[in-house]
């Protein structure tokens, strides 16, 4: 991947991971859309950026608002080649004090928006057989993390969306790629959702002590020109969990073999 000739699309671009791939990329000479809910943080993350770039603030879960963001990416240059569903919101909060609302906003904010996204942006992709989705799940996509019940329902489901969209893409030009993040030096955990509903509004000493955001979007980034499939990036003892849960790449194959050997034309057939 030659990333001075690549448009990446980043949404979650305000702050944290986000903002840190934005830069990252940016400094490999890419072109930079930045989405996210607040206009005037992108506008700074875009300042910060010695590249091109296009702000589109908006918010995932505006079915009509992510339809015309949609059209702005691809228009601004003709076409998108990197898309990275990065926006999220964790949680913390055992289950049987969390609001069921609270599992409705963080599933649909982690995992039904971010496929709403992908599959608006894939007719694009699909049509000009190529290009990168990219989602950042979680080592809680892997593992079940106490406090986090929602949000590792979220997370594992997106993760089961872009391991079976992988299959179907394989044939089709188009490369998917899971990041599973350990702790990142972020605001993730001051702007976790509490059993309420609320804003958490604090850190963990485990997130403050995280990994750099600059040296995990390196890492992410370098993995992803590596054309690895499942990216773990993590630490310690959040790295070996991620790895005694690593999706084997011989699995990853097979499934991609059942695709190449019609396996989809087949169902579609039977009807």
């Amino acid at each position: 991947m030659n990333a001075s000739e690549n448009i990446i699309w980043i949404t979650g671009a305000s702050s944290g991971i986000g903002a840190a791939l934005s830069a990252e990329w940016a400094g490999r000479g890419a072109k930079i859309i930045l989405s996210g809910r607040d206009e005037k943080r992108l506008a700074e993350v875009a300042d910060s950026l010695d590249t091109e770039t296009l702000i589109l603030p908006f918010d995932v879960r505006d079915d009509a608002a992510l339809a015309e963001a949609t059209s702005k990416a691809i228009a601004w240059t003709g076409n998108v080649d990197v898309f990275v569903a990065n926006a999220g919101v964790s949680q913390r909060s055992r289950a049987v004090k969390t609001d069921m609302q609270v599992y409705r906003d963080i599933i649909d904010i982690d995992l039904t928006a971010q496929i709403a996204a992908t599959q608006a942006l894939l007719p694009h992709m699909t049509e000009r057989g190529s290009g990168k989705l990219v989602f950042i799940s979680s080592i809680a996509g892997k593992v079940g993390v106490p406090m986090r019940t929602a949000y590792c329902a979220a997370k594992f489901g997106l993760i089961g969306y872009a391991d079976a969209l992988r299959a179907e893409m394989s044939v089709s030009g188009i490369d998917v790629h899971v990041i599973a993040p350990g702790s990142v030096a972020t605001n993730v955990s001051r702007n976790a959702l509490s059993a309420d509903g609320t804003r958490r509004g604090k850190s963990d000493d485990v997130i403050d002590n995280g990994i750099p955001p600059d040296e995990a979007a390196k890492t992410m980034v370098d993995a992803i020109v590596a054309g690895q499939r499942e990216i773990i990036v993590a630490r310690g003892m959040e790295e070996a969990m991620g790895e005694i849960r690593r999706t084997p790449d011989q699995l990853l194959d097979q499934v991609a073999a059942m695709v190449a050997a019609g396996y989809m034309d087949k169902m579609e057939a039977d009807g």
